[in-house]
């Protein structure tokens, strides 16, 4: 997964279905830049996302069908990421998190060598703007509980009962 620089370059979107509700998928320059849930908090305005068009998602969309489906663990695209140094930092750190694993911010921020931005690193997951594909659904407080989720903490909870192989267990909401 290879992650391209900042720009203004022209955008397109379309949405698919999920089973955690409609997602729409947004390219910047044909590169995906944005997944993002109904509802979700710090969603951009709809007017950003550009004119409706589903060939730059061909391959997102293949590999979002097979991780639904439980065939995928790692996503392969290049990600058009606009973000800080440090969101990208945390972004970065996202995707090395393995599939039906967990970290808490604290660890991450650790990892990242910040060890009291637990905070910034939960500000900065908060706004990763490719959820699923940048797992952010992977990280949990540090006392192992469900915390923040742009999404909503039942797609969280959802999502994590999903890869643990415990989604059964968990209420369909969508």
């Amino acid at each position: 997964m290879t992650t391209k620089p900042t720009s203004t370059a022209p955008r397109r979107h379309t949405v698919v279905d999920s089973p955690y509700g409609p997602l729409t998928l947004v390219a910047t320059d044909g590169t995906l830049s944005g997944l993002y849930m109904t509802g979700q908090r710090h969603r951009p305005p709809e007017e950003t996302f550009g004119e409706p068009d589903p060939r730059p998602f061909t391959e997102t969309v293949r590999q979002l069908d097979a991780y639904f489906a439980g065939e995928l663990h790692e996503f392969d695209l290049p990600l058009h990421l606009d973000g800080t140094p440090f969101q990208r930092s945390v972004w970065e750190q996202l995707r090395q998190i393995p599939y039906g694993e967990t970290r808490s911010y604290g660890e991450l921020a650790e990892i990242l060598g910040k060890p009291g931005a637990s905070r910034a690193v939960g500000l900065a997951n908060g706004k990763n703007p490719v959820g699923i594909i940048v797992p952010c659904h992977r990280v949990i407080g540090a006392s192992g509980g469900l915390t923040g989720y742009g999404g909503g903490l039942d797609r969280k909870q959802r999502l994590l009962a999903f890869e643990s192989g415990t989604q059964d267990a968990i209420p369909a909401l969508f």
